[in-house]
């Protein structure tokens, strides 16, 4: 039924991934054309009960991230995928695989960007392409650029893909009640050869699920490649705020929220803070934003996720 997108017959459960390789699908202009899945809500989506919900944070303009990025930001990148809707895109980052240390195949990046949710399933030609536009160049400057230009990577290929069952069964086209559990992880392959992706781009960023209480956290960074307006998605950009609290429902975990002026596109995203080693880890992922966007909200990563995580490095990591 791979053809077939009807809601009764497109696979959805979390054992029904598939995603065969096509190669040299995802062609620049193909790239080029893809759209980001828009997760934004109007002011009347959040539930009434926002007691632990923190004031709307004021909008932080999102900068541009130095080139090249594989200096910069190298774990961060773009995730390609096909859905009912046409050609998608999202942000994602590379981050370490405690059983392969030093060569992870895995991405984290947004639920949302893999699977529909509750009134639908797994997305298809999931891919990751890591570095995307690795000098910032225009449009008008990439009009006629070699394929390493877009991609000095090449697109790496989701084999396995899991999120959360929360997200599977009550996902939205809002983020709805799944939004708290808006994560993913994906276990990718090269298009060609056969080095780790951690190994090919150089650096990955350990996905810390004890995250302190938020009123400890200082700042925090989100980065991703922005596609809707003003944005035209061929630029990194990332934001820098410190976190507040945003509650979707009384019954959901509080997700963080930040100031930041990212649109659609930067889905998927890393967020990014500094550990008690000092070093910066994973602690979220970019997953919904106002239609003003004016901020950005992000799960908090725990157990749910942890155990996804670790699932995925014992029984994909080694292949």
């Amino acid at each position: 039924e791979w053809k077939n997108w009807d809601k009764d017959k497109w696979l959805r459960e979390a054992k029904d991934f598939v995603n065969p390789v096509i190669e040299g699908l995802w062609k620049p202009d193909r790239m080029k054309s893809a759209k980001d899945p828009a997760k934004t809500m109007a002011a009347g989506d959040l539930s009434g009960d926002q007691g632990v919900s923190d004031p709307e944070p004021r909008p932080v303009t999102a900068e541009r991230e130095k080139t090249p990025y594989h200096n910069y930001a190298a774990p961060v990148g773009k995730v390609f995928f096909d859905s009912p809707k046409g050609h998608m895109v999202c942000s994602g980052t590379v981050v370490k695989d405690p059983k392969h240390p030093g060569k992870s195949n895995l991405v984290w990046t947004a639920g949302h960007c893999v699977h529909a949710g509750s009134a639908g399933g797994w997305y298809r030609n999931i891919v990751f392409v890591p570095a995307y536009n690795d000098q910032g160049k225009s449009p008008a400057a990439l009009q006629n650029a070699q394929p390493q230009e877009i991609a000095p990577y090449g697109a790496y290929w989701a084999d396995w893909a899991s999120t959360s069952g929360e997200w599977i069964k009550d996902g939205g086209p809002t983020g709805g009640e799944g939004a708290p559990y808006d994560y993913a992880v994906l276990h990718v392959k090269p298009e060609q050869g056969t080095k780790s992706l951690e190994e090919t781009v150089g650096n990955a960023l350990a996905v810390n699920f004890d995250a302190p209480e938020i009123s400890r956290i200082s700042a925090m960074g989100a980065w991703g490649y922005p596609a809707a307006p003003p944005y035209d998605g061929l630029i990194m950009h990332k934001c820098v705020d410190r976190p507040g609290r945003l509650s979707i429902s009384p019954a959901t975990p509080t997700m963080y929220r930040i100031g930041c002026s990212m649109t659609g596109g930067s889905s998927g995203g890393g967020w990014f803070s500094e550990g008690s080693d000092g070093k910066l880890a994973l602690v979220s992922n970019t997953s919904i934003g106002p239609v003003t966007s004016g901020w950005l909200a992000g799960p908090h990563l725990g157990e749910g996720a942890e155990q996804i995580f670790t699932m995925m490095s014992e029984k994909y990591g080694a292949q």
